[in-house]
Order: structure tokens, then C-alpha cells, then sequence
């Protein structure tokens, strides 16, 4: 192994150590994806943490400032093909390898600059955060799990975007208290996480189902290299929905709904089987 093989294998060891880091329940999912489709998502999973971590995390800094020197450095290692950010290096890697569109991206930070300037969201809004800040999420692991297949990425576009957006909903349900409480931010439009019905918390519901809907019935067509694993983290976000759909609205606001560890090894076992007996 050479020194840029060396550094090249440093920078993904981060990107490695960021996925586990912030989510045991996504690494989960990386880890029974095919050997050589992980560190590819090992990437795009550092590189949406970093951005996200930017605008929620960083009050004492100026975000705004952090978000544009960090889409800045994102360009040079796109056109060098390097960056000594360990994370942006392995990412650029990713997208040259893939063919990742560049859009995607930009489309991406689009959206976390959109959490440092609005608070709440209408229904055109909002619907161009999901488009940001999740589905072209699933779009760039589809392009990772098509490996070059253009016209099965074609076709299976829609249902990524639908299970990213279905992940991202359920994440804003989850988090109701904390985006609402502690980073001021109200996405569902015309919904008040305070005052939130049970008739508006069930309308989310319904729509965040027809999402489940969609996107499962491409799952089902992925390379089984990817498979088991998409369909491992569909399985979770789905046993997360059911429960919170089990929780008063204003309940949310004042604790965080998850699946306990032993539940997600049960979820693992049951998927596991049927991926083998091909009945995924």
C-alpha cells in the first residue's frame, strides 16, 4: 500500500468512524449491504452528518459562515479530486466513482442553509426541504447500489425518494420536541408541534404511509447486494412509525421514541432469513 492508498483508506476510516458514531441503527444497515457498497455509504453518510451537524449543532460559531466555507471546500475537492477534510475527500471519491450528480449535492446543502433561515415552513417549503434534505439523500445510495446501471436507476428513482422522504418524516415526528423546543423550527406546515391534534398528527400519518407504500415496492427490485440492507433500515423506520403512531401528539413533545436494541436484532434476524430464502 502506497501513501495515497494509506491516506485514502484514513480519510474512509473517518467516514467509518462518523456513520457509527451518530447512528448505531444506520450502521446496522450499512453492515449487512454488500462488502464493497459500505464504504460508499460509509461516505455519503459523513457528508450529510457533517452538514447537518453544522446547522444544528454549532450555536456558538457563525453556522451560516461554517455552511458556506464548508460548500466552498466541497468544490475544490470535487474539481482537485482531493481534500485534506477527511470526510469531503472520501465523499468526491464517491461521487467521481459513481457518477453521482453534482446537483444532488448543492441540492442537499440547499436545504440545511434553509434550517438557518427559516423556522417554519408552508406546504412549497416544506416540500422542497423532503426534496433536500432526504430524497436526493436516497438518490445518491441509489446510484451507489445501481453501480453504473443508469436505466435500474432510472426506474427505481421514485421509490428512493419516497423511502428518504418517508425516513426524514418520521424523523420530524420523533424529534418533535427537539426541533421544536430546543432549535425553534416547526416543519409539518400549518401544524403547531404544541397545539398539534390528533386529526393533523393522523393526517401526517397517512401521508408518511402512502411514502412507506411506494418505496417498498421498489425495494423488492434493488440488486440483492443492497437489498437486505435497505430493507433492514425500512424495517426499522417502519417498527419506529408504528410506535410513535401509538403516541398522543403532545406526548412527542416531551420524549423521543425508539426502538430498543433487541428489537432491532429481531428485526436483523427476521430479514436476514427471508433475503435468503428469497423472499425479499
Amino acid at each position: 500500500m502506497n501513501n495515497r492508498s494509506i491516506y485514502d483508506e484514513v480519510c474512509l476510516a473517518a467516514s467509518r468512524k462518523t456513520t457509527r458514531a451518530f447512528s448505531t441503527s444506520f450502521s446496522l444497515g450499512v453492515r449487512v449491504l454488500d462488502r464493497e457498497l459500505r464504504d460508499p455509504i460509509h461516505a455519503i453518510y459523513g457528508f450529510v452528518r457533517f452538514a447537518d451537524e453544522i446547522v444544528d449543532t454549532f450555536h456558538e460559531h457563525e453556522r451560516e459562515e461554517l455552511l458556506e466555507r464548508f460548500r466552498a471546500d466541497l468544490d475544490h475537492a470535487i474539481a482537485d479530486r482531493i481534500s485534506l477534510n477527511p470526510i469531503l475527500h472520501s465523499f468526491q471519491q464517491v461521487l467521481h466513482a459513481y457518477g453521482i450528480e453534482r446537483e444532488l449535492s448543492d441540492t442537499f446543502l440547499d436545504s440545511m442553509a434553509m434550517d438557518l433561515r427559516r423556522s417554519a415552513h408552508d406546504t412549497g417549503s416544506f416540500q422542497q426541504y423532503i426534496l433536500g434534505s432526504a430524497e436526493v439523500v436516497g438518490l445518491m445510495c441509489l446510484r451507489v447500489f445501481c453501480q453504473g446501471d443508469d436505466a435500474l436507476y432510472e426506474r427505481l428513482k421514485p421509490h428512493a425518494m419516497s423511502l428518504g422522504a418517508a425516513f426524514q418524516k418520521v424523523n420530524f415526528l420523533r424529534d418533535l420536541g427537539q426541533d421544536n423546543v430546543d432549535l425553534g423550527r416547526t416543519y409539518f406546515p400549518d401544524t403547531d408541534p404544541a397545539t398539534m391534534t390528533p386529526d393533523q398528527k393522523r393526517r401526517i400519518e397517512v401521508d408518511i404511509e402512502k411514502d412507506f407504500a411506494h418505496a417498498l415496492t421498489g425495494i423488492g427490485q434493488l440488486p440483492r447486494s443492497a437489498r437486505l440492507g435497505v430493507h433492514l433500515a425500512y424495517l426499522y423506520y417502519r417498527s419506529l412509525f408504528e410506535k410513535i403512531r401509538c403516541t398522543d401528539a403532545q406526548d412527542l413533545l416531551s420524549q423521543r421514541i425508539r426502538v430498543r436494541n433487541q428489537r432491532k436484532i429481531g428485526l436483523l434476524v427476521g430479514s436476514y432469513v427471508r433475503h435468503h430464502l428469497y423472499l425479499l
